[in-house]
């Protein structure tokens, strides 16, 4: 995989590429079906399969403010792509300058001349260029005078419902990860830096925490939840609790996740957290030994919940 940062690193034209474009958040089963008929139609004119994608999400620069929290933050978004087996990925940073560039002068000056598109492919609803004038009625007009093809890829429903960036958020928003899990086609993964936490776990409550500061922005609703946890390249299971601890009267966010069967220092490493299946809701204990005993019942819950998951 080659990615390219600015588009004057291109010195000449790809070779016959097919490209597909967009900001891919999430990099969902509908991103994959763009990515599979790329490299189909690449093979098939002896091409390079490329990806554009954009930083930050244009939303964030044309209304400051109201960007939504990301599924996939940058650099998890890139390897995604790369796991795909695409040739090149245009990593395009986009600023007012880029957002000022007309339809035709984006599809002439970048697409054709710059990049030299055989064929683009692109979704159902693709839009495009200065206040998103263009169209895919406009590629197809322009494809005609410039020799190019488009193919439009049209929308995918997994049980009834539209696979979409926006909907894979709300149904993570609302802690409805086996809702989300087949439009991703994959688990929700958060990815953040072991930190020192107020080393309570397993002081008071007999159950070692890895408190975690986050890298990602979109975190699933509080309440307690059954991972399975990556750290160097290993995968163990575990049991995340997010939320306010409201049994400390803490008034901080937090992410702790307790690993099961194991030992060792881990504080300072970068983890990832793949969100299983979530078991509860986050409450209020009585004492000490009555959140340690629903822990303990969480734990076990969480190690059924871990052979179902096997299974599928």
């Amino acid at each position: 995989m080659n990615i390219i940062y600015n588009l004057k690193e291109l010195e000449r034209p790809l070779k016959n590429p097919v490209l597909t474009i967009g900001n891919f958040d999430g990099v969902h089963i509908g991103h994959l079906a763009l990515f599979e008929k790329v490299k189909e139609r690449a093979k098939a004119i002896n091409g390079q399969s490329a990806v554009m994608t954009f930083e930050p999400h244009p939303i964030r620069v044309m209304k400051p403010g109201n960007g939504p929290p990301l599924i996939t933050p940058i650099d998890q978004k890139l390897d995604l792509m790369g796991n795909t087996g695409i040739d090149v990925i245009f990593r395009i940073s986009f600023t007012h300058q880029f957002a000022s560039i007309s339809a035709h002068d984006f599809v002439r000056g970048i697409l054709v001349d710059k990049i030299g598109i055989r064929e683009i492919v692109v979704g159902y609803d693709y839009t495009f260029g200065f206040k998103r004038q263009g169209n895919i009625a406009l590629l197809q007009e322009m494809s005609d005078k410039l020799d190019f093809r488009v193919h439009v890829v049209e929308p995918i429903h997994i049980n009834h419902t539209l696979v979409s960036s926006t909907s894979i958020r709300k149904h993570i928003m609302e802690g409805n990860l086996s809702e989300a899990r087949p439009l991703l086609g994959r688990d929700y993964q958060i990815c953040g830096t072991v930190i020192r936490g107020k080393n309570r776990g397993g002081r008071l409550l007999g159950f070692p925490t890895a408190n975690i500061e986050l890298i990602d922005e979109l975190i699933p609703k509080g309440g307690v939840y059954a991972v399975t946890v990556i750290i160097d390249d290993k995968t163990l299971y575990g049991v995340t609790n997010i939320g306010y601890n409201p049994t400390f009267s803490d008034n901080v966010l937090s992410v702790e996740t307790h690993l099961l069967d194991f030992s060792g220092d881990i504080l300072g490493k970068i983890i990832k957290v793949n969100f299983i299946r979530r078991l509860r809701d986050e409450k209020t204990f009585g004492d000490v030994k009555e959140l340690s005993d629903q822990i303990a019942r969480d734990i076990r819950e969480a190690r059924e919940s871990f052979r179902y998951h096997e299974a599928d």
